[in-house]
Formats: structure tokens, C-alpha cells, sequence
């Protein structure tokens, strides 16, 4: 696994959970959770995006 890619989402955690702490101390519960999906949804594509690269380093070496 690349550790760039390690940084980049323990960045996007680290952010989705100051913002998520700013909206709900201000009352914005809604978009706290907003943007906590966000992150996961950001977050889940970039492994998707992953996978699929792993999947076709398969298919290529086994020659499928």
C-alpha cells in the first residue's frame, strides 16, 4: 500500500473531525453529519480506486 495514500486519508480524517466538532458545537447537527459521509464517501472511492488497480495487476500478471 502506498503510504501516500495512508496520509492522505488520515488527512481527510483529521479534518472531516474538526469540522464535524465545529458544526455540532454550533448547533448544526445535519451538516455535521453531512460532512462526516463526506469524508467516508471521499475516503471509500479513493480504496475503490485502489482495488480496482490491484485487480487489474491480477488479471495482468495470472493473464487473464
Amino acid at each position: 500500500m502506498d503510504v501516500d495514500l495512508i496520509f492522505k486519508i488520515a488527512a481527510i480524517g483529521i479534518i472531516v473531525a474538526v469540522l464535524h466538532q465545529v458544526l455540532i458545537r454550533s448547533g448544526r447537527e445535519e451538516q455535521a453529519m453531512m460532512v462526516t459521509l463526506a469524508g467516508i464517501v471521499v475516503v471509500l472511492m479513493m480504496l475503490v480506486q485502489q482495488i480496482s488497480t490491484l485487480f487489474e495487476t491480477v488479471k495482468s500478471v495470472f493473464g487473464l
